[in-house]
Order: structure tokens, then sequence, then C-alpha cells
């Protein structure tokens, strides 16, 4: 059989029938060995390669060309944005900096930065996958009931003006700054110190190999309420923002909805040179950069109706939300350079409550992120993750979150689903593209005005892309129930409860603040904590029903999800893309490390005594 010019383009393929140099030749390629000659017995595998290779442009292993890198990464480092800018802005007020835009400014440099740091941590060393780290809110309820604390009210604001007055009348300058600085530093080394120690928690349950431990026993109906509710819990954000202009969120949803799906078999023509040529070839650019475009498409529409007056220039009216001229103030007070360093804001200080009130927000924190790995490795075209990586994954988490301490960013890190989401829309799984994220981060979190005109994103296009963005990680733990048999009422039963507990219990004690008193403050925070984290919910009852009521493993679906994990490794790619680089050979040689949980070798020791 012999392909068309059409169909040679598909498949990315010049007219000669070797790879177009233009779509970048993947991880094994060899390039002169494709031919156009095809004969007729081997179609259905064609085909086949084929379909598997369109559902992504780019896998795990894929090398995208450089300026590929650099506009991929750029467009993870725009979904991200929101959710990690989102971290010191809710902590301004409880660490009385809500008028203080230098330090707001500093903070958010801050937290890029670290954000960078880590994510190049856990694409390199941790597990591996394409995941992003940012702040976490799951850290956001400790933090907040720790300075809600008589100890760490903010002074009031007729103390801080006579104070700044007596200040200003001395002849002490540098010393009305340094009061002015501690009365925010001081809560923000406490909070340092909570996250530092408890962080270690994190690291336990992964250098130990607790969490895999306990992975062999989670199945689907465990993991479909937990990736579920992640996106799910995060409907009440993606309204506030979406609610602020509902005629921009639904622009901003068309045109992500337009780009990724209605024009993503829509290639266009670009031109390159090579060989001394001038080359026009086809590329697929709308299913690439569609949340990219999609976001930068509505906010042109904003500063268009800015200009011309269209929205309201009043705060209490609809629409006002959707302006870009609000966050003005923040690019002009924002440095031009910035470069946060280990203890900036002075040696981190240790109570035991808050140390306990924050380990509630680093294990809610581990259950989220076992489940956005499931998520990602399905999502950029990698077989599920084996037990060392994510032992592994979870111990590099906790390594961020004492990154984040030292630093001091208010907060941990955490995997981000609204980037594991934009793998399914962008069709994009390299983990290159993720590395090139995290140093996009740190360079751009060093250039404080930079990242400062981003803030100028009105809320309403951020809210029309979490109305797809989270939509798409709730349909990604839906897909889990495949594996299991629907038609049981076993299944049907625990899936409901977990999903409605999910939902149910963290509403009602956000609505009931202080029912819990047990007469321990710290035992209150952890179970306030871990009550209001819709994953945590979904994840625990899922986990617990499945294991206590009885069922055959090809009614839990365990059955079906290993054979299908056995499949994937065999067809996507090795397992060999979780091993930590140039480490295998040490890793083989010495015995001693074929006992560690965290290690690639370690699987070699389980497959030699099962």
């Amino acid at each position: 059989m012999r392909l068309t010019t059409e169909e040679k383009i598909e498949l990315g393929l010049t007219e000669q029938g070797t790879v177009n140099p233009a779509f970048g030749v993947k991880d094994g390629d060899e390039q002169p060995q494709l031919t156009v000659d095809i004969e007729e017995p081997h179609t259905e595998a064609l085909e086949e390669t084929v379909d598997k290779d369109a559902e992504l442009v780019y896998s795990l292993n894929d090398r995208p060309p450089w300026y590929l890198c650099i506009l991929l990464g750029f467009q993870h480092y725009i979904l991200a944005f929101g959710g990690i800018i989102a971290v010191p802005l809710i902590l301004a007020e409880p660490l009385c900096i809500k008028d203080n835009n230098i330090a707001k400014s500093q903070l958010i440099s801050t937290i890029f930065f670290v954000s960078g740091l880590c994510t190049l941590l856990q694409t390199a060393v941790g597990t591996r996958l394409p995941i992003l780290q940012g702040g976490t809110f799951s850290f956001i309820t400790p933090t907040l009931a720790i300075l809600a604390l008589p100890k760490w009210q903010c002074p009031a604001p007729k103390a801080s003006v006579l104070l700044s007055v007596q200040l200003q009348n001395s002849s002490s300058s540098p010393l009305q700054m340094e009061d002015s600085g501690e009365v925010w530093m001081s809560r923000m080394r406490e909070i340092q110190g909570a996250i530092l120690v408890a962080s270690l928690l994190q690291m336990v349950l992964g250098f130990s190999g607790l969490v895999g431990f306990v992975l062999k026993y989670i199945g689907p109906l465990a993991i479909a309420p937990t990736i579920n509710l992640i996106g799910l819990s995060l409907f009440i954000e993606a309204g506030k923002k979406s609610g602020g202009h509902w005629g921009i969120a639904a622009l901003t949803v068309c045109l992500i909805l337009l780009f990724s799906q209605y024009l993503s078999k829509v290639d266009v023509p670009m031109i390159t040179y090579k060989d001394k040529k001038w080359k026009v070839f086809q590329y697929p650019l709308f299913k690439l950069f569609s949340a990219l475009f999609g976001m930068c498409g509505a906010w042109l529409v904003c500063f268009l109706l800015t200009i011309f007056d269209v929205f309201p220039s009043k705060s209490a009216e609809y629409g006002f939300s959707a302006r870009t001229d609000i966050s003005l103030d923040a690019v002009r007070n924002s440095p031009w350079f910035h470069v946060p360093y280990p203890g900036q804001w002075g040696v981190p200080t240790f109570s035991v409550s808050s140390v306990l009130g924050m380990m509630a927000g680093v294990l809610a924190s581990t259950m989220e992120s076992i489940g956005d790995y499931y998520a990602c490795a399905r999502l950029s075209g990698a077989p599920p993750p084996p037990t060392h990586a994510i032992n592994r994954g979870i111990a590099v988490e906790g390594i961020g979150c004492i990154l984040a301490a030292l630093w001091g960013t208010g907060n941990g890190t955490t995997s981000y689903s609204q980037n594991i989401a934009a793998l399914g829309i962008t069709k994009v799984g390299s983990r290159l593209v993720l590395q090139t994220t995290g140093i996009l981060m740190i360079v751009l979190g060093i250039f404080g005005k930079f990242g400062a005109v981003f803030i100028t994103i009105p809320d309403p296009v951020i809210g029309g892309m979490f109305l797809v963005m989270f939509g798409m990680i709730a349909a990604v733990g839906i897909s889990n129930l495949q594996y299991v048999d629907l038609n049981s009422s076993r299944n049907l039963l625990i899936l409901g409860f977990s999903t409605f507990s999910g939902l149910v219990l963290p509403t009602w004690f956000h609505s009931n603040p202080g029912i819990i008193d047990t007469g321990i403050k710290e035992l209150d925070q952890v179970i306030v904590v871990l009550f209001t984290t819709h994953m945590f919910i979904g994840g625990f009852f899922g986990f617990i029903l499945d294991n206590t009521i009885p069922g055959t493993d090809k009614e839990r679906g365990i059955k079906s999800w290993r054979d299908k994990a056995q499949q994937e490794n065999k067809n996507l790619c090795d397992v060999s893309c979780y091993d930590i680089p140039f480490c295998n050979g040490v890793l083989k040689r010495f015995r001693c490390f074929q006992y560690m949980p965290f290690l690639p070798s370690y699987k070699t020791t389980q497959e030699g005594t099962s």
C-alpha cells in the first residue's frame, strides 16, 4: 500500500518518506529506516501505531525543539500563575502585609523561585513525570489557624500609626524599617518552622516506603474519587472568578475549546530554513498552544474593552473585575530584581501546636499528590508509576517543602493539578517541557516586574480557564472507573458514598467553624484540616470500604487495572522512564541499594521474590 501525500503529512513524513524535521525527531526514532512503501499485512499495525501517536504530540521521553520547549513551558507558567500567586495574596492579610506591596512582591518572587527549584527536582530525580510543583492550598488552612491565635493577631491600625509617627519623629529611621518588617517577619518565621518540621514526616513516608506499602491496597475505587474530588472541590474557586463577568469567562472557555478541540486537526502552514532552502511545513499550532491562545485572546478582549471604558470603573458594579488596569499599582511597586535566599526573613521559630497542625496539611497534600501522579502518567503517555517512583516522588515533595520553609514562601509545595489537566488538552506530555518551565520560573522569579505584569490578567479569564481545567481533572478521575464493574451494587455504593462524603463533610465543617472542641487545640487543628480536605475524605472512604467490603479482584477492577498497566508498560514505554538518570550502573553494582524502596533497583528485588 502506498501512502498519499496527505497521509504522509499527517504521519509527520516528507513527500520523500523521511521524517519531517519540523515535527522533531522523537527518542528512539531512526529517520533513515522509515520508508513509504508498506506491505498490506502490516497495515493494521501501522494504523494502531498512528492512532496512539495521534493522541500525544510529544510523550514523556520525547524532546521537542528548544523553541517549542520555551513556548510550551511558558504556557505551563501561565496556567500555574493564578494558583501560585493566590497563596501569598491569601496570606497577605493574616501576615499583616495587606498594604505592603513591597513585601507582597518579595513573597511572590520567592514562591515562584522555589516552585521552579522544586519542579526541576521532581522532574529530574523525583517521579520524573512532567508534573509542576507549586504552592499548595492544603497548607493554607493550618497556616490560617496558626495565625488566628491571639499572639499572632495583627496590631490595631491606630497603634501602628502611632508607632510610625513616634519613629518618624525620632532620628532612627533604620529602626522604623526594622520594626515595621518585624511585625510580619516574626509571623513568617513561625510558619517556616512549622512547615520545616512537618515536612520531615513526608520525607519519612517516602524514603521508608510506607507510601508504597499502602499503594498495594489502592485500586480504582480509591483513586477515582480522589482525583475526581480534586477537580470538583475547586468549583467554588472557579465560580468566584468566573462570576466577575460570565461573558468573559464564557469567551475564554469557547476559545480554549475552539483551539483544543475544533481546530485540533487543523495544521497551520509555517516556514523553516533548512539545507539552504526555505521550506513550508504543516504544524499543529492550535493543539499545542490551545490554553495559551485561549487565555491571551480573552485577555486582549478585556484590554480593549478596558481602554474603551466598556467595563464599569466602580468596584461595586458587576463586570469591574474584568478590567485589566485594576492591579497596575502592583506592577509599578514591584522591584526590577529580587534574588531570594534561605533565611531572608530570619531564623525559623518552632512550636508544638504549629507543627502538629501543619502535619495535617502534609498528610492531605501527600494523598492529593498520589492521585496526581496516576493522572499525570495517564495523560503523558507513561505507564502507571511503579512503587519506587511514588515513594521517591513523595520524599522529594517533602524536600521541596523544606526548601520552601528555608526560603520563606509561607507555604509548601505540591503537584499542580491544573498543569496536569493541560497535558490532556495540549497533548504534550514531554518531561523536558516541564523542566523548561522550572527554569523559567526561577529566572522570571528574579525579574519582579515581569511576573507582576501577569497579575493584570482579569479574574473572569482565569475563571474560564479553571472551568475547563478542573473539569478535565474530574473527568480523568472518572476514567479510572473503566476497569470497575459498574453493574455491581457494591462498587456503586463505595463510589457514591466516598464521592458524596468528600463534598458534604468539608462543606459542613466550613459552615460550622469551631464545632470541634476536644480541649486540645493541636488535635482540633488536625481534625479540622483533614475533614475539610475533599480529596482526603473521598480517598480515605474509598480505600477503607474497597478493602473491607468483600469483592473479587475482577469486580473491584484490580485485575483489569493491573493487566492494563502491564499492557501499557509494553506498548507505551518501559518503566525505565522512571529510573534516576546516570545512576543505573551504580545501583545495580551494590546489593545494598536493592533494599531501598525509593530506588529503581528495589523493583528487581520485588520481582524476584514474588
